[in-house]
């Protein structure tokens, strides 16, 4: 198999695995009762942000095969993070008149998953070393 047709495999794989763990959750989220605010996006895309400084900070510290970025970073946490769906949420929070929400979801969106991020690296930098 070719090194582009591997690649295209790595990501695909990984993204089904990403795709399903997102509906898992958002199903998940549902089935508490959780419908006024969009948490599952917020779970995922936190989550997701924490996975990825993880797998930073690891490439960083360690080599990592070019099919293990592209199906980890790409594929699976690509897929299962979701910005065109927290983009929508926002945009359907805004035109039901829910600015406090969308505001809110904005702001939690961003600053929780950029925090995520550093804090994965600063947790493997801590633990690794």
């Amino acid at each position: 198999m070719n090194n582009l047709l591997l690649h295209f495999f790595c990501v695909a794989a990984g993204g089904a695995i990403g795709a399903s763990g997102r509906y898992a959750i958002s199903l998940a989220m549902q089935s508490f009762g959780l419908r006024a605010f969009p948490f599952a996006t917020l779970t995922v895309n936190i989550l997701g942000s924490f996975s990825l400084g993880l797998l930073l900070a690891y490439g960083q510290q360690q080599s990592l095969s070019e099919t293990t970025r592209l199906f980890l970073g790409v594929g699976v946490l690509g897929a299962f993070t979701t910005f065109s769906t927290f983009s929508v949420e926002v945009v359907t929070l805004a035109s039901q008149g829910e600015m406090l929400k969308a505001a809110l979801h904005i702001g939690l969106n961003v600053i929780i998953c950029i925090a995520a991020v550093v804090a994965a690296m600063m947790l493997y930098s801590t633990t690794v070393k």
